[in-house]
C-alpha cells in the first residue's frame, strides 16, 4: 500500500489557505497547517492582525482535525524584505514587497522549513495559480540541491514545471508568484488552481468557516495596515525635503517630505494648488519631484523599458527567446491591469528590453515587469531603467521642426 503523502499548507487565517487545506485534506493527504508570522507588531505603533489571523489558522485546523504549527520570519522579513524595501525606496524606486515576501520567505525559507523540518513531500498554498505538473508528479521532485557550478550540465535531462494563470483570471495570482525558484515550484501544490474565488466562499460557508469568511480582503501591504503611507515610511527613512517642480515650465508648485513618500502617476497634494498635479518624474539627486496638470498627460506615458537579470520561471529563457534574442509575448506591471502585447530584447548580461505595444500610464522603476505567453507566466524582472515619456519625445519633434524650419 502506497504511504499517505504528507502536505504542509501554508495558512494566513485567511477564506483562500483555509480552504486549500480544506481540499487537500478531502484528497487524503496527511496536512499540517503552518502560520508564518513575518512582521512584529510590536515594534510600531500601527496595528498588525498578525495575532488574529494566526488564532483563525489555528481554528481551521483545529475543525479540520490537523496539527498546527507556527514560525517566526520576522528577523529574515526584515533582512530580505523590509531593508530592500527601504533601500529602493531611498533610490527613488517603488518596490513590491509582495513579490520579494514569496520569493525570499515562502518559497524560500518556508519550503525549506516544510520539506527539511517538517519532512513534507510537498507544500501547498491559497493561491490562485496553476503549474503543468499533476499534484502525483509533485511527490516525485526529490529535493535535490542547486548545482554547485554556474552552469548546468548541457546533457541533463529536466523538464522545468512551468506556472500557468489560476482558473479564475479576475483572481490569478501568477503575477505575486513571478519570482519563486523552480525548485520550490516543482514541490507546491495549489489546490484552488481550478477554482474561481466564488466557489471557494462557497465551500467556506459550508465547512463552517464562518469566522474566516468574515475578514476582508487583505489588499494593503500587512505590515502598513490602514496608515497613511506617508507617516509609515518617515517612521523608517529621515525627511528629506524637496520641491515640487512643474515638467511644463520648472515653476515651483510647493514643497515634499521626501521623494520616497511619493510614487510616480499618484496625485501630488500640493499646499494652495486647486487642481490636481500629478507625479511624472523624481529626480533624486535634487530631490526634485516633477509634476504636470493633468491625470493622462503625456510626461505620464513611455513605451520602454529595462529590467535588471530577468528571473525565468523555468530557469531558462523560452527557446524562442535564446534563439532569436528577440520574442513577441505580454506584459504588466500592476496585479490586474490588462496585459499588453510587447517585444522581448534579451541582453547579454541576462537583463531584458521590453518595447509596449502602446505607451502605458506611469511605468515605474522598482516594480516588476512580469511577461506573460498565453496562459504561462514566464518569470519577471525589476524595472530599471525607463524609456523617453510621450512628452519628452513631443518635445524633441517640435525642436527638430523648429530647426528645420529655422
Amino acid at each position: 500500500m502506497a504511504l499517505i503523502k504528507h502536505v504542509v499548507c501554508a495558512m494566513s487565517g485567511g477564506v483562500d489557505s483555509s480552504v486549500a487545506a480544506l481540499l487537500l485534506k478531502r484528497r487524503g493527504y496527511n496536512v499540517t497547517g503552518v502560520f508564518m508570522k513575518n512582521w512584529d507588531s510590536l515594534d510600531e505603533k500601527g496595528v498588525c492582525t498578525t495575532e488574529k489571523d494566526c488564532e483563525d489558522a489555528y481554528r481551521v485546523c483545529q475543525s479540520l482535525d490537523v496539527p498546527f504549527h507556527q514560525v517566526s520570519y520576522v528577523k529574515e522579513y526584515w533582512h530580505e524584505v523590509f531593508s530592500n524595501l527601504l533601500k529602493e525606496y531611498e533610490r527613488g524606486r517603488t518596490p513590491n514587497p509582495d513579490i520579494l515576501c514569496n520569493k525570499h520567505i515562502k518559497f524560500n525559507h518556508f519550503h525549506k522549513y516544510a520539506i527539511d523540518t517538517l519532512g513534507a513531500d510537498a507544500m501547498a498554498t491559497g493561491h490562485y495559480a496553476r503549474t503543468s505538473q499533476e499534484d502525483d508528479e509533485v511527490f516525485e521532485q526529490a529535493h535535490t540541491a542547486p548545482p554547485t557550478t554556474l552552469f548546468r550540465d548541457r546533457f541533463e535531462i529536466r523538464n522545468p514545471v512551468k506556472l500557468y494563470k489560476g482558473a479564475d483570471l479576475l483572481k490569478d495570482q501568477t503575477f505575486f508568484l513571478s519570482q519563486i525558484p523552480q525548485q520550490a515550484l516543482r514541490q507546491t501544490m495549489f489546490p484552488l488552481a481550478g477554482l474561481t474565488k466564488e466557489f471557494v466562499k462557497k465551500m467556506a460557508a459550508e465547512a463552517g468557516f464562518h469566522h474566516v469568511l468574515k475578514k476582508k480582503e487583505s489588499m494593503g501591504i500587512c505590515f502598513i495596515g490602514e496608515r497613511n503611507f506617508e507617516n509609515f515610511i518617515l517612521e523608517y527613512l529621515d525627511p528629506k525635503p524637496g520641491n515640487f517642480v512643474s515638467i511644463e515650465d520648472g515653476t515651483v508648485m510647493g514643497t515634499h517630505k521626501g521623494w520616497f513618500t511619493l510614487t510616480l502617476g499618484q496625485r501630488a497634494r500640493i499646499g494652495g494648488q486647486r487642481d490636481a498635479w500629478f507625479v511624472v518624474d523624481k529626480d533624486i539627486v535634487t530631490g526634485d519631484v516633477f509634476v504636470a496638470p493633468t491625470t493622462n498627460h503625456p510626461a505620464l506615458f513611455r513605451d520602454t523599458v529595462r529590467t535588471e537579470r530577468f528571473h525565468w520561471v523555468t530557469e531558462d529563457p523560452p527557446p524562442e527567446l535564446a534563439r532569436t534574442q528577440m520574442m513577441d509575448c505580454h506584459f504588466r506591471f500592476i496585479h490586474q491591469m490588462p496585459l499588453v502585447p510587447c517585444t522581448v530584447t534579451l541582453n547579454m548580461d541576462g537583463s531584458v528590453w521590453i518595447l509596449l505595444s502602446q505607451p502605458v500610464r506611469a511605468l515605474t522603476p522598482g516594480q516588476f515587469a512580469v511577461l506573460y505567453k498565453g496562459d504561462e507566466c514566464l518569470g519577471s524582472g525589476k524595472i530599471t531603467q525607463l524609456g523617453p515619456s510621450e512628452f519628452t519625445l513631443q518635445k524633441g519633434r517640435q525642436m527638430l521642426r523648429e530647426a528645420a524650419e529655422g
